[in-house]
């Protein structure tokens, strides 16, 4: 049953409304007397039994030039076709978005990946979410593997020609959710065979759920390309103890099947002994481009970084950053970006000096920042950089301890010099 099967509002407990996250996602959001707040960018949901349980509506707003916010799911009066309708409290506030441990987003962490279902049946991916709108509330009731999702999404609903391959969420347990908890209900049942035709990335997801001891024997059992393919996808974590398990012609036969940089980024999260056991057995040109590949990846933010950076409080107004700016003596380059700290000084948000310059004075500089913030940490190692600056193309990057304090920058000229 679909949301135009069973109409009903949030604010009605004597009814009760199916809906399809596709649906719902992207749709306006507004107060009673019109007033556009934003869209549906992704639900939050809170890992409760039986099914979880909405916390609230996440809006991302457009250029990150407001921070996200999160809409509790109590200010829903109830969702119409068009519209997700809210009533604001008397401050007209919308508070900002700040995740907790325990909950999970639905666009986030659940749409697209892969699920493996008990009792031996095939692997499926959420293609969709299956949602329950009853007594005030919204639960996360069933998952959809069919490609009606993905037809939902794209606004052709019309054309499916299969049923939908609803799933209780009682019988999935999400890969890679950042503190998700499964119930004693939820269990991992697939066979070898099964496992072996999984695609690389998925497999890898597989063999991170399992004991050491059944990783060893499963990974044992794959040829050497399929190996290949799973150890490059796998976490660093499960790349050490794969590796670590490896006689030297295994390995020897599973690196050949893998390009010089993926071998150099294994062997980059590995113990120096380890590392040198491994060159040994390659052939003497890969090993001596290896070698240089790691040389250079020994450097780190840290070592790289330079102290010319600003940093002002959130609360300050843009008149008083640009008095600070002034003030400010700069041995070497000028910032190009200003970056932005709590009352704890951690960083979150970022103004370029262009935008600043051009901003009312008297707004806050929290108004106009962009939030989150690219960062690097003091430890992340060169190639990592390198490849955030290939993908953002920024001037300069924050890098920061780890309590996201800036302690300096890494410009994008020095990358490329080094790199």
């Amino acid at each position: 049953m679909t949301a135009t099967q069973a109409r009903g509002s949030t604010g009605d407990p004597s009814n009760h409304v199916f809906h399809f996250f596709s649906e719902l996602l992207n749709r306006r959001v507004r107060t009673e007397d019109g007033k556009k707040l934003g869209k549906v960018s992704d639900l939050v949901f809170r890992l409760t039994e039986p099914f979880p349980e909405a916390v609230g509506i996440y809006m991302r707003h457009a250029w990150g030039k407001k921070p996200a916010q999160l809409v509790p799911w109590e200010m829903v009066v109830r969702i119409d076709p068009d519209a997700v309708i809210v009533k604001l409290p008397p401050s007209g506030d919308v508070p900002l978005f700040v995740d907790q441990k325990g909950w999970i987003m639905l666009e986030e962490h659940l749409m697209g990946r892969t699920i493996l279902e008990i009792d031996g049946r095939k692997t499926e991916v959420v293609n969709d979410v299956h949602l329950l709108e009853a007594k005030g509330k919204l639960l996360l009731v069933h998952v959809d593997g069919s490609l009606n999702g993905i037809l939902r999404r794209w606004s052709l609903s019309g054309l499916s020609w299969q049923a939908d391959d609803l799933i209780s969420w009682k019988f999935v347990q999400p890969f890679s959710v950042e503190d998700a908890v499964a119930s004693d209900e939820v269990m991992l049942s697939v066979t070898r065979e099964q496992l072996k035709e999984l695609p690389g990335e998925d497999l890898a997801d597989a063999l991170e759920e399992l004991p050491a001891e059944e990783q060893k024997a499963l990974f044992s059992a794959l040829d050497s390309e399929k190996a290949a393919e799973t150890l490059v996808e796998a976490e660093p974590r499960a790349q050490r103890q794969l590796v670590a398990n490896l006689r030297k012609e295994r390995a020897r036969a599973i690196f050949s099947e893998m390009s010089i940089a993926q071998v150099a980024d294994i062997f980059s999260i590995l113990p120096h002994d380890h590392q040198e056991e491994f060159l040994e057995i390659l052939p003497n040109e890969r090993a001596a481009r290896i070698r240089t590949i790691l040389s250079k990846r020994e450097l780190t933010a840290g070592a790289l970084m330079s102290a010319d950076f600003l940093s002002i409080p959130a609360s300050k107004t843009v008149s008083e950053a640009l008095a600070i700016i002034r003030s400010a003596r700069h041995r070497g380059r000028a910032p190009s970006y200003l970056y932005v700290s709590n009352d704890r000084g951690a960083l979150i948000g970022v103004v370029d000096l262009r935008e600043l310059i051009s901003a009312p004075e008297t707004a806050s500089v929290a108004e106009i920042m962009a939030s989150p913030v690219v960062m690097v940490g003091t430890d992340d190692v060169l190639d990592d950089v390198v490849e955030l600056f290939a993908r953002y193309h920024f001037r300069m990057l924050p890098v920061v301890d780890p309590e996201d304090h800036v302690v300096g920058v890494v410009h994008s000229n020095d990358m490329r010099r080094i790199a």
